[in-house]
């Protein structure tokens, strides 16, 4: 009698260090999209004055913008039939990267940052600098910066695309010693900044450029890894891709910057009706309206759970597609994660903010390179050991570890009056040691010391 035997399809199963990685990304996403965009959105609509919003919501919306216009690239140049030629798009990148430096250049060196100024006086509409805008409503180094950026993404994956013409070799290379030197000098340049930052060993101009090169290195990385982990299944990724640009970043940015566009006519508008102008608006001055006017507080509760129960549902949604669209999952959470860090970047372009807000870009942008490291194969091979005793506190310990430096690090960004101020006090350019730091260094030490015992003794999920 033949014996027929049934091979029974296994479970997928992850490695649990695999499973912290996504964990901490998935944890971060949480954070600042239910949490941290809603109370900056809520604080900057009741602030007394309308500019941080106007700002704020232009500078996020231009960037959502700009990342669905780096993703169409990307889906011109690695198309199976490419619409346009790569070394065309190569050439207007490079043209669009002069123009972003110069305007970043030039604003920052004549000190004309923000437009309109308090002098400016051109076609005004409702008591407004420019139209109905008040002064400082649009950051000029925010426009230069994503200009900049667009430009050199561009450049960027029209060379890749040129080398894949040349070569048919279409593996995923994994982590490549350019991406590996370039996270690891990115990462140690991340730690040089934050000890000269707060301990003052070094001049401002010294600390800003070794924080510049870091964000540099830690963005190529990523842009790097995520061009070799999409590029074996463009096919899966590629619909994905364009459905996180399409329907996630070109709407949001789109309804950010009309946001921005009828804020103030939104208020003259709403202002003198019976019921709905008390209750959504606050005047200070009844002879300048809509330029003393902001939204009120129900106002603000209002937009903010709309902004909540959105990003609630798009995570729910990740969750419920985890198993049959996991491609686009990761790829679409590992380029929102890129997003959130460029966002901190333009969203903070003053003299005191900048250092503080490349901070936050290069850290977010190095969790965001492990993660694409880590999704390679996250399936792969584990080992059979259980978790046992060792194994649990290896898994606490590290989540709390990872949790309590976050939370430190976090804490040292210096954004004035613009954000909440941090749970853990942190007076940079002091002698002596400062809480948030020391708090930072202990448990990433810490951190990295469980992690690689958790990683080196591969416990299966």
């Amino acid at each position: 009698m033949q014996q027929v035997t049934q091979k029974r399809e296994l479970p997928e199963r992850m490695s649990w260090a695999r499973a912290m990685v996504f964990a901490i990304g998935f944890f971060l996403l949480a954070a600042i999209l239910v949490g941290q965009i809603p109370g900056y959105v809520y604080n900057a609509m009741t602030a007394s004055s309308l500019v941080e919003f106007e700002r704020g919501t232009f500078s996020l919306g231009l960037i959502c913008l700009a990342c669905f216009a780096v993703i169409m690239v990307i889906e011109f140049l690695f198309d199976p039939k490419p619409v346009i030629p790569p070394a065309l798009l190569a050439g207007v990148g490079g043209i669009i990267a002069i123009v972003g430096l110069a305007v970043t250049v030039a604003v920052s060196l004549t000190g004309y940052q923000s437009f309109p100024s308090e002098n400016t006086n051109l076609v005004s509409v409702l008591g407004g600098k420019f139209l109905w805008f008040q002064p400082n409503a649009i950051d000029l180094v925010a426009v230069g910066l994503i200009i900049l950026f667009v430009g050199l993404a561009t450049v960027f994956y029209s060379v890749l695309a040129l080398g894949e013409k040349r070569n048919p070799d279409r593996r995923d290379l994994g982590t490549t010693p350019v991406i590996r030197w370039g996270l690891i000098a990115s990462s140690l340049l991340l730690i040089v900044f934050l000890y000269c930052y707060n301990y003052n060993a070094a001049p401002a101009i010294v600390q800003n450029v070794v924080l510049g090169v870091s964000v540099f290195l830690a963005l190529g990385a990523f842009a790097l890894r995520l061009h070799y982990l999409m590029r074996p299944v463009r096919k899966q990724t590629m619909p994905g891709l364009y459905a996180v640009g399409a329907l996630g970043l070109a709407q949001t940015g789109a309804a950010l910057l009309l946001f921005w566009f009828v804020a103030y006519p939104l208020l003259a508008f709403l202002h003198p009706l019976p019921v709905l102008g008390p209750y959504l608006t606050n005047c200070t001055r009844a002879t300048v309206i809509p330029g003393s006017c902001s939204f009120s507080q129900d106002a603000g509760y209002i937009v903010d759970a709309i902004i909540t129960s959105s990003f609630f549902g798009a995570m729910l949604a990740a969750i419920w597609a985890w198993k049959s669209n996991r491609n686009m999952v990761v790829v679409g959470s590992v380029v929102i994660t890129a997003v959130i860090a460029l966002t901190a970047l333009v969203m903070h372009t003053s003299a005191s903010a900048l250092p503080t807000a490349m901070m936050l870009c290069a850290g977010i942008l190095i969790l965001a390179t492990v993660w694409t490291i880590t999704a390679r194969r996250e399936f792969a091979v584990v080992g059979e050991s259980n978790l046992g005793c060792l194994g649990q506190w290896l898994v606490m310990g590290t989540c709390l570890f990872v949790y309590l430096s976050a939370f430190a690090f976090f804490s040292m960004a210096n954004f004035a009056a613009e954000e909440t101020p941090p749970n853990i006090p942190n007076t940079i350019n002091t002698a002596g040691a400062t809480d948030a730091f020391v708090m930072f260094a202990l448990f990433a030490v810490l951190g990295a010391i469980q992690f690689f015992f958790l990683a080196r003794n591969r416990y299966r999920v």
